[in-house]
Formats: C-alpha cells, structure tokens, sequence
C-alpha cells in the first residue's frame, strides 16, 4: 500500500531568500496519526502549507495520497481533509447546515451526503443538537462539527492543524477520542500539529520535531525519550555567572550537561540517587544551589533536547489569514 505522505527533500525558499524549509523528507504510514510538532519559525507551517496545497514547492518532491504535489494539487484537494486552528464553521447555520455546505463544496451526492451527515452527527455527538445555530455551541461541540465538516467527502488524509486549540482538559480529551474513532473506522490517516506535547504522546503514533527547518527527530513517542538516555536533573545555582559545568560533569554517573540560561540540565541514568552526591559537589566548591528538579523522559524533554528550547503555545494566524487560505483551499482563484 502506498504510504499516504511522502516528502523527498522538499524545501521552500520565500521571496527575499528566507529558507523556511530546508530539505524534509519523511514519510507517513497508512491509517496512523502522525505528529509533526516545532516551535515558532521552524517550518512546520510551511510545511503544511505545501502539503495541503496551499503553498507551492520551491525545491524537492511530495506525494500526497499517491498523487504529486507539483501537478496534481486539485486531485490532491478532493482527497484530503482540513481542520484549520481557527473556526471556519458559520456561526449563522445550524450544524446540520454547516455540514450540507461542506458536502456541496466537494460534490458529495445529496443522497450519500445525509447518509453521511446523520453517522457524522452520531459519531460526533451532535445529533440532539444538530438544528441549533452554531453560535449557541460550546467550544468542543464546534470542533467536533468541524472535524465531521472535514471528512463529510470520506478523505484519505485529514491534516488537523491545532485541533483542540482553547479547549479545557476535558474537551481536549474528547477531541482526541473522536481522532482516534475516525482513524479507527474510516480508516483516514491524520496528519496533527498540536502544541500541547501530552496530547501527541498519547494520540500520535509517530511524531517529526522540525527546527530550522529540518527534521531533527523522527519515531514514535517511547522511542523518543529513550533517545533522552536517563533521567533529566535540572538545577540552577544561588549566584548568577557561577559556572557549574565542570562540577557537574565530575560527578559519577553524569552522562551530560547542557546549559540553559541560568539553569544546567543534566542526563544521568540514576537520577534518584544522584541527586544528594550533586547537590554535596556544588557545595563543597562554593557554588550552592537555589533549586533542584527531577524529570523523568517526556516529550517536554525530547523538545528541550532537540531544539533547544521549550515548547509554548504559538500566535496562530489571524481570522483574516484563516478566511484566506479556505478560499484557496475551496478551489477559488489564488
């Protein structure tokens, strides 16, 4: 079986020279849900920016459900789906509506399109709600009216660009549940960026960290943090400008330093036990501690390790910008 996604050193180059993406190649597998996470500025957005269609290629190949990217983006269109970060369902419809819009916009025959509308209502949990306007919806139910909207045409690829953006814990956690169901019985491969690094270790069966526009780390999410190598032991001294490194770096048992800003991040394969030995160390050479924290591997971690910087949330596109691309997603004129 052909695999859904498949990018061969594929790059863009903005006018001006900016490299936004310098060379990605990866590849998605049938029916899984692949994480693509980066901080601000790595590319990650370009990225799916060509990947949908919305962005033309500078450099490179990409085959998105068989089809290429260069010359075949209206086929592409029809076969994939797309959540954008931003609402785009019509606050001025009802659900019911929002969905008979979506189905016309792909051509979905009137017939199949409510045989798919009322499993659609039913697997998103809208149905007792369906003839309300979308305005009175919570926050979850839209996001749930907009993740059936993007796959009324039965897509073979959904990108869900930050599908729980906003939303409380609980919402949250039910978004990821419907992911996981339309994956299960649709059989649609989901291509996710998420800021929220406890949602991709649970959701996502592989995940790509993108930095500077390159592919930095690539596997599923246990294979990640065993590339940690141990537990992670951060402390910071009492002084600013007291240099700990060679300190830490003689205790046994310490497999690396790194420093960030003020605080060291160490690796060690015993972080419990280490912790009293390091702490004694610092203060035998005058450079006592003003905290000490211990992590087990996490994605938080992986992150940290890879790019060099924490993850936080980042500033999404405006409405406007959002307006924008589903016109040009629509198939309207570029």
């Amino acid at each position: 079986m052909t695999n859904p996604i498949v990018t061969e050193d594929l790059e863009k180059v903005y006018p001006g020279g900016t490299r936004a993406v310098a060379g990605v190649s990866i590849e998605v597998h049938p029916g899984e849900i692949f994480g693509f996470l980066g901080p601000n500025g790595a590319g990650k957005s370009t990225t799916v920016g060509m990947l949908t269609t919305l962005l033309k290629p500078s450099g490179g190949r990409a085959f998105v459900d068989g089809l290429d990217l260069r010359t075949e983006t209206d086929r592409i269109r029809r076969r994939i789906g797309l959540v954008f970060q931003e609402s785009t369902a019509d606050d001025q419809l009802t659900g019911r509506e929002n969905l008979e819009l979506a189905a016309a916009i792909y051509d979905v025959p009137p017939a199949e399109a409510r045989t798919r509308m009322a499993r659609l209502l039913e697997e998103m949990s809208l149905t007792q709600v369906q003839d309300r306007l979308v305005k009175t919806y919570s926050g979850g139910m839209r996001r749930r009216l907009e993740l059936a909207a993007g796959v009324i045409h039965t897509p073979r690829v959904l990108f869900l660009d930050e599908p729980t953006l906003g939303l409380d814990p609980q919402g949250r956690a039910g978004i990821g549940q419907v992911v996981r169901k339309m994956r299960d019985d649709f059989g649609v491969t989901v291509f996710l960026t998420t800021h929220y690094l406890d949602e991709a270790d649970l959701l996502c069966d592989r995940i790509a960290i993108i930095d500077h526009g390159q592919i930095k780390v690539l596997g599923t999410p246990a294979e990640l943090k065993d590339k940690i190598g141990g537990d992670v032991l951060t402390v910071t001294p009492q002084q600013a400008g007291v240099d700990l490194e060679p300190i830490l770096r003689a205790v046994p048992g310490v497999l690396s330093v790194q420093r960030h800003e003020s605080a060291y991040r160490i690796k060690t394969p015993q972080g419990e036990s280490i912790t009293p030995t390091i702490v004694e160390a610092c203060f035998a050479a005058h450079a006592p501690l003003a905290s000490v924290s211990l992590k087990r591997p996490s994605l938080d971690e992986v992150f940290l390790e890879f790019t060099g910087r924490a993850y936080r949330e980042e500033e999404g596109p405006s409405a406007t910008d959002m307006a924008l691309r589903m016109n040009q997603f629509r198939g309207r004129k570029r």
